[in-house]
């Protein structure tokens, strides 16, 4: 049981006023008029309202001493995180030369007129790289390489793979550089030959080569319905696109592959095409993050003792990037001083400073006197009248950076040749900084778990805390094996119109299960091991028949609660998510759509287990199981509406 904390004076202002015409009744009987139009009654109300404020300052007293003790433990209010999108930058038209990026670039949503604009600036420089197609070179399953270019050249039909098509067949696009984190689109001609296929769904990848593996790219847009017909195919290189040597031939290798067909696919009976082919770069994607950068802050002058204080003028200190770092000016250079968690450990001469970083403090070391008189140093002081700077550090942050899909928008830098912007994907990664109430709640978990992961619930409080963007985190053991701990942790995701969620959203970034790894794997017992990994995730397609009068709508509407109810992130009963190996039952789903305004009648429900990756869809069940590690994911409702 909590402690109670004392109310001081419980006494509240109707009190105050009747205890003071009970007094004027006793010291002074001639007044007799205690209506509230008499000008003695507006002065007792007057100061009952005055020693009522009074009051309730006093009553805060208790807090305010909690909080003093949360500030002598060392808990710090956490800063907020930014936003993080990937923005592709699309050109006016292709162009001869390189066409830099610079770091810095800002870009935004639209202006409204009661939200404010969410600004993002590019992380670093992307260098937009033109390129043209060098070289067509096919390659058979069995792993032949065979130079098609001078036939292509002279305007022959090149056949893309063997003439009975195989898994593993490929055609490889040379191109004259290599170009990494841009968008190239490759425009071919052909005789279409490659029958068999859905051109909606053919059995095929395009990757990239990085230097060590080939690396799929993303598919913008594939105007030849899989090598039958004559278009465009839009593509997103990876990052790590290098020149390399294929066949004989240096260039930047891009190919596209026959993939193995799943359950329902058709493929291919005859081989594709390419008579004419042409490559050029359209545009470039980089990262952008909702937080501004502060270069060369001045933070003052040392005096030269210990347990100095000094302030940014723009805060909080984001943390979620590269370690922020204090320079005092040393001769004709610059010391740096590293940012610790607390001065602990630092020995005399040690160049360490701690950082308040949701007010943007940075403390130097303090000496402190011990019994025997002698006085004990926990760092290094900067010597008197040494200048003080931060040489970088980023500020801003939150959940407002966390926009939909497409919501960026707007060009705020001037790039010359690039004429639009936008985000493919929503950005992720954007929280609010810590309030006193949320630390008032955090403390007393992190005083029991004392940096220590030893329950689950440990394990899940610490892994919040090394990744705040996280919206959902559950610790299981690993079947079959002792003193082993599972750790799934789900991002936060920004769904699309209709509380529709991607599958691709929900899946972590390496360095957020990487920063989860490392925090639980320093506070873990000694012999446990950890696996840090997304959960699994059950699809589910659920096929109704409903009757409604306004047929469109009402479609709308049901499709609508039904991803919002079967949503791994704030789905379930409560809207919090559903739970980790909840079943689905076909009761809840029948209630679903019949609260749905304007159902009059649910005619048909069917629900089937769908895998969320291939889309393949199973046998229909009434009940639809989910691992204890998994959670259900909604996979391509359909609804039909009848009149009555």
């Amino acid at each position: 049981m909590a402690i109670p904390a004392p109310n001081l004076d419980d006494r509240r202002f109707q009190q105050f006023v009747d205890e003071a015409k009970r007094y004027v009744q006793q010291s002074c009987p001639e007044w007799t008029d205690h209506n509230v139009s008499d000008p003695g009654v507006t002065l007792i109300e007057t100061f009952a309202h005055m020693v009522d404020q009074l009051v309730y300052r006093l009553n805060r007293v208790p807090e305010k001493n909690y909080l003093a003790f949360l500030d002598l433990l060392g808990v710090r209010l956490f800063p907020p995180s930014a936003a993080r999108a990937r923005v592709t930058f699309w050109l006016s038209a292709p162009q001869a030369e390189t066409v830099p990026l610079p770091a810095g670039t800002e870009v935004a949503t639209p202006a409204a007129e009661s939200v404010e604009p969410a600004v993002f600036a590019t992380s670093r420089e992307l260098p937009i790289v033109p390129c043209e197609l060098a070289r067509l070179v096919t390659r058979s399953a069995p792993g032949e390489h065979a130079d098609r270019t001078r036939d292509l050249e002279s305007g022959k039909d090149v056949p893309c793979f063997q003439a009975t098509p195989a898994v593993g067949d490929a055609t490889l696009f040379g191109l004259t550089n290599a170009v990494p984190d841009c968008v190239v689109v490759l425009r071919l001609e052909s005789r279409v030959e490659g029958v068999g296929v859905d051109p909606r769904q053919p059995p095929l990848v395009w990757e990239a080569w990085t230097g060590a593996d080939w690396v799929a790219c993303e598919v913008d847009e594939d105007g030849t319905g899989g090598l039958n017909r004559p278009g465009e195919v839009v593509l997103h290189v990876p990052g790590g696109h290098t020149a390399s040597v294929v066949a004989g031939h240096r260039a930047g290798w891009l190919r596209c592959r026959v993939t193995e067909p799943v359950p329902g696919q058709p493929f291919y009976a005859e081989s594709p095409t390419v008579r004419e082919a042409e490559a050029y770069t359209i545009g470039g994607t980089t990262t952008a993050e909702h937080a501004e950068t502060e270069v060369d802050v001045p933070l003052g002058e040392s005096a030269g003792v210990p347990g100095q204080r000094f302030t940014v003028p723009v805060a909080p200190v984001l943390l979620d990037g590269d370690p922020v770092v204090v320079q005092v000016s040393a001769g004709e250079g610059w010391e740096d001083w590293r940012v610790v968690d607390d001065f602990g450990a630092s020995g005399p001469d040690d160049r360490h400073v701690v950082l308040d970083a949701a007010s943007g403090e940075f403390l130097f070391p303090p000496a402190v006197r011990e019994a025997d008189g002698t006085l004990r140093r926990y760092g290094a002081v900067p010597p008197k009248g040494a200048v003080l700077r931060v040489p970088r550090y980023r500020t801003g942050g939150g959940r407002a950076g966390n926009v939909a899909r497409g919501a960026i928008s707007v060009l705020r830098s001037s790039v010359p040749y690039v004429s639009s912007v936008e985000n493919r994907e929503a950005a992720t990664g954007g929280v609010d900084a810590e309030t006193v109430a949320e630390a008032k709640l955090r403390a007393p978990n992190q005083l029991r778990v004392q940096d220590r992961a030893v329950t689950a619930e440990d394990h899940e409080l610490i892994a919040r805390q090394a990744a705040p963007s996280l919206a959902r985190v559950r610790c299981l053991p690993v079947d079959g094996e002792v003193g082993a701990a599972r750790v799934l942790v789900v991002p936060d995701a920004v769904a699309d119109e209709g509380d529709r969620l991607r599958f691709e959203q929900l899946v972590p970034g390496e360095e957020v299960l990487a920063a989860v790894a490392e925090r639980l794997d320093a506070r873990r017992l000694l012999g446990t091991r950890l696996v840090v990994e997304p959960p699994r995730y059950q699809g589910i397609t659920v096929v109704a028949r409903l009757t409604a009068a306004d047929a469109n709508r009402v479609r709308e509407d049901a499709l609508d609660a039904l991803y919002r109810y079967l949503n791994p992130l704030r789905g379930g009963p409560a809207g919090d998510g559903w739970g980790f190996g909840r079943p689905v039952q076909f009761g809840e789903v029948f209630s679903v759509l019949q609260a749905v305004p304007g159902v009059l009648l649910v005619d048909e429900i069917r629900m089937f287990p769908a895998n969320p990756i291939t889309g393949a869809r199973g046998a229909p069940v009434d009940r639809l199981e989910v691992a204890p590690n998994a959670l259900v994911f909604s996979h391509q409702h359909q609804v039909a509406v009848g009149a009555p």
